[in-house]
């Protein structure tokens, strides 16, 4: 089995009692979270199982349990402090102390800072206030090492206490000095049970220079399929915002998440890739969910 199946297995305990079912504890089961926004971006809530079809390599596949419970959360804070964010660093401090502000007190987090290597700040811990703080301190500077942090970050994910798991970005998703590759830490993303939320730091471009317009669109682009590729979204900050207001959206979905259990299709084949897509019956809404995974 894949180092992502406990998770799964313990979540759908909780997922089996609500819905008055039983489980075998070598039951093979899938878990989804799915998080849906309506068209202007805003958080949908008070669906039903209904409401949501799922589908495993385009076949369809019976949501065994189902649950909308507000839980609490795991959370890796992935911190630019790199050279590329001289200029949008207190708009990023301001937006991590957003999110410590919001978060409940059962929360757990952990800070990760990116630069030209990977830094661990902290472990696991319930007082994000303290993150916060210590982030406030920082300053700009080095390479940039983003794939490299992600990635060691989402390895960090595996120690968390909690069920329900994010991995929050606040980037401009620009990396310049990392060993590993995007395609390995897709792979990685995809496999983790882990969401990875973005909040897009500064994404303007004030200049009219082609290479850094072009070097912005592309920091952009890779937190978006980091997000797609996982379930969770991206959010975009600038100074004309009010970083409250973008992680307030951003809590809000993490929150508000619908879990989707299935069995998947027998006989489970190790290391085969399986495809996860889930449709929704309501009109003028839109659907995230990890998109699919393998079993080893």
């Amino acid at each position: 089995m894949s180092k992502s199946l406990p998770v799964a297995l313990v979540l759908f305990t909780a997922l089996a009692r609500l819905a008055g079912q039983t489980m075998s504890t070598d039951a093979r089961l899938v878990l989804v979270p799915v998080s849906v926004t309506d068209s202007r971006g805003a958080t949908v809530t008070g669906l039903e199982r209904g409401n949501f079809t799922l589908f495993e390599d385009k076949r369809p596949r019976d949501i065994v349990a189902f649950s909308a419970e507000d839980s609490p959360l795991s959370a890796g804070l992935v911190f630019d402090i790199s050279g590329s964010m001289r200029g949008k660093l207190d708009l990023a401090k301001s937006t991590l102390r957003a999110f410590a502000d919001n978060a409940n007190a059962t929360d757990e987090a952990f800070l990760f800072t990116v630069s030209s290597r990977p830094g661990a700040s902290s472990g696991f811990t319930t007082d994000l206030s303290s993150l916060a703080e210590e982030a406030s301190f920082l300053k700009a500077a080095g390479d940039t090492a983003l794939i490299d942090t992600v990635y060691e970050g989402l390895e960090r994910m595996r120690s968390a206490s909690h069920a329900r798991r994010v991995l929050l970005i606040l980037s401009d998703g620009m990396d310049n000095h990392s060993r590993r590759s995007r395609s390995e830490l897709m792979r990685m993303a995809q496999e983790a049970n882990v969401q990875v939320y973005a909040i897009a730091i500064d994404a303007r471009v004030r200049t009219g220079k082609a290479l850094e317009q072009q070097d912005a669109q592309r920091g952009l682009a890779f937190l978006q399929d980091l997000a797609d590729n996982t379930g969770g979204l991206r959010f975009i900050v600038s100074d004309r915002d009010d970083p409250r207001s973008v992680i307030a959206r951003a809590i809000l979905s993490m929150r508000n998440q619908y879990l989707l259990a299935y069995r998947p299709a027998q006989p489970v084949q190790p290391g085969k890739w399986h495809r996860i897509r889930v449709k929704l019956n309501v009109a003028h809404t839109n659907v995230s969910a990890r998109n699919g995974y393998s079993w080893q």
